[in-house]
């Protein structure tokens, strides 16, 4: 079978989600649930399909950025849509600025996004709280907009968004107006957008409306002057509003927010009671640092997958030579990524700006190091002690230090079966000569030497060879 090329490298881009409502993008799709900790998408499914399909729920799902999030819950939308329910799916940084976020912000954006939907569907709703509420908005920020009584919710509620998302100072004045009116504003979402809505669509045979929000997760992490970090306040103290609309909804969070001590207020709050749902890295190693074979089968079909999607699973194995010069390079690859799908298919797509297929070892190892050396970039030299005390007890701490080693990628979590869990720093920075170093001085005296990491690293081809001289010494 002939590799196209062309095809191969779109698939690869990173920054492309895959669009599983169309069939030839599906063949692209692996699943990973196997090796993730449980089928999560299911259970999220099952929630609202099953234990409340009539009361309104509210589900909350994170996970590293890049880790597969938005593609696991377009197959949630696929699938809740076979159940029989009117899915509305949006990334949410299309209409906020992530770096300057308020309760009002994201409601305003569900109320556009569901309104905007519902028109596709020639379901047109009138709200004349919105339509008093924009009017005085309008005078308010001294802006040229215009409204008129014909006008589609969702376009006039844009019009205000837009402006304000690329003005602080127009976002600040519109808070300042918006803040004591968020109750209001809540009331007339529910009574005059989503319940009509809902009733509209279940006298279509619709079981209920379903509302995802995606990209919250990438709420920027800055302290507020209320000393609160930004998701504290937006999730856990206005969670409560944001779990007041009345339908189906699921939101992305924050990583971090997991490790924090604002956790149970935060289950609490937005999330009913329930814990977030949890998407971890694909296991390429045991936690004892063995190989873990079920994860890498996994990861090599998804690369492959990509170069060859209409064929079987089974054959594409025997296909590895067209896109890489051996299979030992494809198995280098997938142990770099360290699980993280963004990471892989970045890599790969790096190789592929250098040069056409097969890809050569030489050329992988050069991008993990390139890789490899923007990370070490941005790390300081507590954080290597952070990061070889992860690597050293696959566990990590709850506070402020190890949330940001999470958030930046520097440590992965994984997930076996059952309860086990553990952690560990990005594979691309265990080859580093700053790591292995400080793990030498680090672990002089102990059990734990840098022998270990010596070994993988040179098994790898990497530059350590040099560091062997040190440790007979």
């Amino acid at each position: 079978m002939k590799l196209n090329l062309q095809k191969f490298y779109q698939a690869c881009n990173p920054s492309r989600t895959l669009a599983l409502e169309n069939r030839e993008e599906r063949q692209y799709y692996i699943d990973l649930a196997s090796v993730q900790g449980g089928k999560i998408i299911q259970e999220l499914a099952r929630t609202i399909a099953r234990l409340s399909p009539d009361d309104p729920t509210c589900q909350l799902f994170t996970g590293h950025i890049g880790c597969g999030k938005s593609t696991e819950l377009l197959r949630l939308k696929m699938q809740l849509e076979k159940e029989g329910f009117h899915v509305v799916y949006f990334e949410s940084s299309q209409d906020l600025e992530m770096a300057d976020v308020d309760v009002t912000d994201v409601l305003l954006a569900i109320a556009r996004q569901v309104s905007k939907n519902l028109e596709e569907t020639e379901i047109k709703l009138r709200s004349p709280y919105f339509e008093t509420l924009l009017q005085e908005l309008a005078e308010l920020l001294q802006a040229p907009l215009n409204f008129s009584a014909e006008e589609l919710l969702s376009s006039s509620i844009a019009k205000i968004t837009v402006q304000t998302k690329e003005s602080p100072k127009l976002r600040s004045r519109l808070r300042q107006y918006l803040e004591p009116r968020t109750s209001g504003i809540l009331a007339a979402i529910n009574s005059e957008v989503l319940l009509p809505a809902t009733e509209e669509l279940k006298q279509r045979g619709k079981r209920g409306l379903v509302t995802i929000v995606d990209n919250l997760d990438r709420v920027d992490n800055r302290i507020l002057a209320s000393g609160r970090s930004q998701p504290e306040y937006l999730f856990v103290d206005r969670g409560e509003q944001l779990r007041k609309l009345k339908c189906h909804l699921v939101y992305t969070i924050p990583l971090s927010l997991i490790f924090s001590h604002e956790l149970e207020g935060l289950k609490s709050r937005l999330g009913g009671g329930l814990g977030p749902k949890v998407l971890p890295m694909v296991p390429v190693q045991n936690r004892d640092g063995g190989d873990f074979e079920q994860g890498m089968n996994l990861l090599r079909n998804l690369v492959l997958a990509r170069a060859f999607p209409e064929e079987e699973p089974e054959g594409r194995l025997g296909l590895t030579t067209k896109v890489f010069d051996s299979s030992d390079t494809l198995d280098r690859l997938c142990r770099a990524s360290g699980g993280h799908v963004r990471n892989l298919l970045g890599l790969i797509y790096r190789c592929l700006q250098k040069e056409d297929p097969p890809l050569s070892r030489q050329s992988i190892e050069a991008v993990i190091q390139e890789r490899a050396q923007e990370l070490v970039l941005a790390i300081t030299q507590e954080n290597w002690q952070l990061l070889r005390q992860v690597n050293r007890t696959k566990n990590i701490q709850g506070d402020a230090r190890h949330q940001n080693l999470l958030r930046n990628m520097f440590i992965f979590e994984y997930r076996g079966g059952g309860a086990m869990r553990w952690f560990d720093i990005n594979p691309l920075l265990a080859e580093t000569k700053e790591f292995v170093a400080g793990s030498i001085v680090d672990c002089e005296g102990q059990s734990l030497g840098a022998e270990g990491h010596l070994a993988s690293a040179q098994e790898n081809g990497s530059f350590i060879k040099s560091w062997q001289s040190s440790i007979q010494k």
